[in-house]
């Protein structure tokens, strides 16, 4: 094993595990579901509760896909529309810095993500375990890789907003 294996395995577990630990909250936290869907309504992504639950299930399947290196532009681009949606819907009034609830939090996942699948998930992964030596492995790192998962994440997170997001009109203070 390599140093540089080594570390994409922390980074992958450790930015994975973090998306699917908000996929978890969703679906098992606080308001749960329903109390997601009503603040998903509140912010204009209309049906709350089908945006609810798409977004638990992809924060869920992109973070473990991602964490454990399988078909790693694929949860790559999960992250990036589901960054792109959250910027765009909730941090993008507030500004850069996520100290005033801005979206640099969303932009470092995202970019991330983009890396790793253009890195390659590394030898620790289920990508090198599956596809080495494969057809495959040219799509699930380099080049190949990082263009899947920008692609994908855009047409995915620019296409949801198109067709469901709806603002909530501005009110007079």
């Amino acid at each position: 094993m390599t140093a540089y294996d080594f570390a994409l395995l922390i980074l992958r577990v450790a930015l994975g595990l973090t998306m699917a630990a908000h996929g978890y909250n969703k679906f098992f936290g606080g308001g749960r579901i329903p109390g997601t869907a009503g603040w998903f309504e509140s912010i204009g992504m209309k049906p709350g509760v089908f945006h609810a639950r798409v977004a638990a299930t992809t924060e869920m399947a992109a973070g473990i896909g991602l964490a454990v290196g399988l078909l790693t532009p694929v949860p790559a681009a999960g992250f990036v529309a589901l960054m792109l949606v959250a910027a765009w819907t909730v941090h993008r009034a507030n500004g850069f810095f996520i100290v005033k609830e801005g979206w640099e939090y969303n932009l470092i996942l995202a970019v991330a993500a983009i890396a790793i699948a253009g890195l390659g998930a590394g030898k620790l992964s289920l990508d090198y375990a599956f596809f080495s030596g494969t057809a495959l492995w040219d799509w699930v790192q380099g080049w190949r890789g990082l263009a899947v998962a920008v692609a994908l994440g855009l047409v995915g997170g620019i296409g949801q907003l198109a067709i469901f997001y709806r603002p909530p009109a501005k009110t007079d203070a």
